[in-house]
């Protein structure tokens, strides 16, 4: 019998990941989410299995739609059958290339530990990366207008599936970043500063109207956490009182609106 205190031989590790504008797009613990949500059909139960929090795992399935060029993750919510969550196609075609990839990822490392002298000496060479979450809500998009005034400029960013957000920033900031039409670039949003509405109509100065059904309500001891699923699969999170959500009637499989001010959404580029 082997003693349980003898550490067993080192190994070169390591783990792939695909990154998007530099950005962690998908691997380490991300692909253990997408894997238990294609078993379980199911984002809290995923989240359960690999032990990562309900809102860490709903951060980590917004940051990989929104950075996709499709959506890998849509769930469904009400209704008499209950809600649910799935990997698309697309998916669970990326799933698979990205399993094929780190079998041939691992086969390299071994070939590289076999060349390297003294290597019962060396402490750590490769570790898993952990998963990092980016800014609550970031959209990518490309940019479809810019209009400049007397001292601030109007920015267009085309979402594609009929979604565009507007920003205003300055002439001087849009000079600096040499934002122009064609040019990919990101929005950011606070949360916080995310208004809902059940009327799509609604009268409110703000100029961006982001209209989906919400899908996940994530209650806090003060806040909730209001999810929208949106067109093309994307989501958008928004932190609002647990007051307004019972006067607003707020509920999953509801239509909900999400009002911006464009003064309220950050441009980046990459």
């Amino acid at each position: 019998m082997s003693d349980p205190q003898t550490p067993g031989p080192l190994r070169v590790d390591g783990q792939l990941w695909f990154n998007r504008d530099e950005k962690g797009y998908l691997g380490g613990k991300r692909i253990e989410l997408l894997e238990q949500i294609e078993a379980t059909g199911s984002i809290s139960r995923a989240a359960k299995q690999i032990k990562l929090s309900y809102k860490a795992a709903w951060d980590a399935v917004d940051a990989m739609n929104n950075l996709s060029e499709r959506p890998l993750v849509v769930c469904s919510a009400g209704g008499a059958q209950g809600g649910g969550t799935r990997l698309t196609d697309f998916g669970r075609e990326m799933l698979h290339v990205w399993r094929r990839m780190q079998s041939e990822y691992e086969r390299f490392l071994a070939q590289v530990a076999q060349g390297i002298e003294q290597f019962d000496d060396i402490d750590r060479l490769l570790r898993a990366i952990a998963m990092k979450t980016s800014a609550r809500n970031q959209f990518r998009g490309r940019i479809s207008q810019v209009e400049k005034g007397a001292v601030n400029g109007i920015l267009t960013l085309d979402l594609g599936d009929g979604l565009n957000i507007v920003a205003t920033l300055t002439n001087d900031s849009i000079d600096e970043l040499q934002l122009a039409p064609g040019k990919t670039a990101m929005a950011l949003i606070k949360a916080s500063f995310v208004l809902l509405s059940p009327d799509p109509q609604v009268k409110i100065s703000a100029r961006n109207r982001l209209t989906g059904t919400i899908c996940a309500l994530i209650p806090g001891a003060v806040n909730c956490e209001v999810k929208l699923l949106l067109p093309g699969g994307r989501t958008l999170s928004a932190v609002v009182t647990l007051d307004s959500v019972s006067e607003l009637g707020l509920a999953t499989g509801q239509p909900c609106t999400a009002l911006i001010k464009a003064s309220h959404v950050i441009i980046a580029i990459d």
